[in-house]
């Protein structure tokens, strides 16, 4: 293992009172904002600076099955912002039932925000994917955790899924001391290496490793080392205080439904630090993000280091936490699933294998496509059964997707 880590203790004190969360308002934008004329998300001074929406003709791409993109998100009912970024210029950038700032709980589609991290503080030489989790944290290594290394936690292979309950887990959310005491004291649910994905432990692990090795908590490592050199300012892993009243409410349905909203649409859960869960931010910012990948890690990670990122890791394999199979990288959730017969990607029916990208809940979804130079993030407060809301979000970017000729 890299010999510079240092070990260090975090103790971080988080209320957990809080009321429900007012949504932000604004007058659905009419379909002719497609048309209007656009400014071009460039890279100045090494951040993101974003313009309006362009003719969508100026990029290659059809009207009028953008317009039918936008109105599959109105179809759904629910609080929401779409942005998509081709060429580095917006050409959609739609909020409905909300404001253009509104900020939406990323749920799982935070978890590229530490991967990138983690990837950064490979490039720097302070840490090893294939050294075990307990060279840096040596209380994970009990209950027969000790051989698993970053790269298996990196790539769902850790064998951690969820850690006891449900409900006792997400109990523990903002809590990082007993998350990560939860964890030193879980045995692996599924043998180490075999695919499972791992909805929260993910990040509280990689989290940790990322603090311990570069000797700061992991949400300012995000800020420091992604969100200031994009300029991404609406986007926090922990909400600050003066930021709640744009926070967007969550709308679960089914059984499950008030429990979940009564702990996502808390206070202390929005301001708490959940790397795998709880990055705050608007559409037009994690299009950015996906855009700086694109257009060559724009300072963030090196294009080497992103190939590592994104390389497949599972390939039609059975997820057994998600009883499906899904394409993982080593952070991102991969599409192409026209390639292999099976898997399920909110990312788009007709997504490029090399497309990479995250789905949140089934809720919020991001990604970037390099084949068709699409970078796309679709924010929903909705969630409903999974066939449902996998195969709306899937439509949505389909429809964005068959809008580029060429």
């Amino acid at each position: 293992m890299s010999s510079g880590c240092a070990t260090t203790t975090r103790t971080r004190s988080i209320s957990l009172s809080g009321r429900g969360v007012p949504a932000g308002t604004l007058t659905p934008p009419t379909l002719t904002r497609l048309l209007g004329t656009g400014g071009k998300l460039g890279l100045t001074g090494g951040s993101m600076d974003l313009g309006g929406e362009c003719e969508p003709r100026d990029v290659r791409m059809d009207a009028g099955r953008l317009g039918a993109a936008v109105e599959l998100v109105r179809s759904r009912k629910a609080a929401a912002q779409l942005c998509v970024v081709r060429d580095g210029r917006v050409v959609v950038d739609q909020a409905i039932g909300c404001a253009p700032d509104a900020l939406f709980w990323l749920f799982s589609a935070s978890k590229p925000y530490v991967a990138i991290v983690i990837h950064q503080l490979v490039e720097s030489g302070r840490l090893h994917l294939d050294d075990a989790v307990a060279a840096y944290w040596p209380e994970f290594g009990e209950q027969g955790k000790r051989a698993i290394t970053v790269r298996q936690v990196l790539q769902h292979r850790s064998g951690l899924t969820t850690i006891g309950s449900y409900v006792a887990e997400a109990r523990a959310i903002a809590d990082w001391d007993r998350s990560l005491r939860r964890i030193e004291r879980a045995r692996p649910r599924w043998p180490i290496d075999t695919v499972a994905y791992s909805p929260l432990a993910f990040g509280f692990v990689l989290g940790e490793v990322a603090h311990r090795c570069g000797g700061q908590p992991i949400e300012q490592l995000v800020r420091r080392g992604i969100l200031e050199p994009l300029g991404l300012s609406n986007t926090f892993l922990g909400l600050p205080a003066g930021e709640w009243d744009r926070s967007v409410p969550i709308r679960v349905s089914g059984t499950a439904g008030p429990f979940v909203q009564s702990v996502v649409n808390r206070r202390g859960t929005r301001e708490a630090v959940v790397p795998a869960a709880g990055i705050s931010t608007t559409a037009r910012e994690l299009a950015a993000l996906y855009h700086g990948l694109l257009a060559g890690g724009s300072g963030v990670l090196r294009p080497e280091s992103l190939a590592a990122a994104v390389a497949p890791t599972s390939e039609g394999e059975l997820d057994r936490t998600v009883g499906a199979p899904i394409r993982w990288s080593q952070g991102f959730q991969l599409g192409g699933p026209r390639f292999v017969p099976g898997v399920i990607t909110p990312l788009g029916t007709a997504s490029s294998p090399r497309t990479f990208g995250h789905n949140g809940s089934n809720s919020c979804v991001g990604w970037a496509d390099p084949d068709r130079r699409i970078a796309y993030a679709y924010l929903t407060n909705r969630i409903g059964r999974r066939d449902a809301d996998v195969a709306h979000h899937a439509a949505v970017a389909d429809k964005v997707l068959e809008a580029a000729f060429d």
